[in-house]
């Protein structure tokens, strides 16, 4: 009989055990994530080199990694050059479509449930976006996950751990920059499990 393997991780420290440093600077990972996921218009093309500093200078993680690869390609590239790159990678491209109730309801009545879930677990803490993006929209949930804290605050971002994997591995087969912020994002998380990571494939393959 064939020996079951089980995958072994190294245990990762949860959330609730961070130091108030270590929050402030999750919270900050998770702000500038949400910021560089979000269209690059003036405003932002505008901030880029102040956003490359804050990258520049957060504390060594592998977070930060990411998102100093990340940095140096945003930095470095024209605001006509990143409006394009933005709007083929995600607007034109349906595996990596920033709206992450898509990947696990696709365009059914159930998904326009989830949003209203999202959107009530917003103003029951009490914030709005005011992005006029859907609950949805990664740089919205990112937001809200920065500003609200590690447990209710991220929890969609687990929720949706598998769309994000997703989208992360649609940018790198399309030899997209932005997959560094995927990446960023992906590190802050729990490990995926073998049935994530079968979800996925079967989610990239449909």
């Amino acid at each position: 009989m064939q020996a079951v393997r089980t995958r072994i991780r190294p245990a990762a420290r949860r959330p609730a055990d961070l130091t108030p440093e270590e929050r402030e600077t999750r919270c900050l990972l998770l702000r500038l994530c949400s910021l560089l996921l979000q269209y690059p218009d003036d405003e932002l093309a505008a901030a880029r080199a102040v956003l490359d500093s804050s990258v520049r200078a957060l504390p060594d993680s592998p977070a930060a990694a990411e998102l100093a690869e990340f940095a140096g390609w945003f930095t470095a590239t024209g605001p006509d050059d990143l409006r394009r790159h933005y709007v083929e990678v995600f607007d034109l491209r349906r595996k990596s479509s920033l709206y992450l109730t898509y990947y696990l309801h696709g365009d059914t009545r159930r998904r326009g449930m989830a949003l209203l879930t999202l959107a009530q677990c917003y103003r029951a803490t009490g914030w709005e976006s005011g992005s006029g993006e859907l609950p949805d929209h990664l740089p919205v949930v990112l937001e809200y996950a920065a500003l609200t804290g590690t447990a209710a605050g991220e929890a969609p971002l687990r929720r949706h751990r598998r769309g994000l994997e997703l989208i992360r591995r649609s940018l790198g087969a399309a030899d997209s920059p932005y997959e560094h912020v995927l990446a960023a994002v992906l590190s802050l998380l729990p490990p995926a499990t073998d049935a994530d990571l079968r979800a996925v494939a079967e989610l990239a393959a449909a």
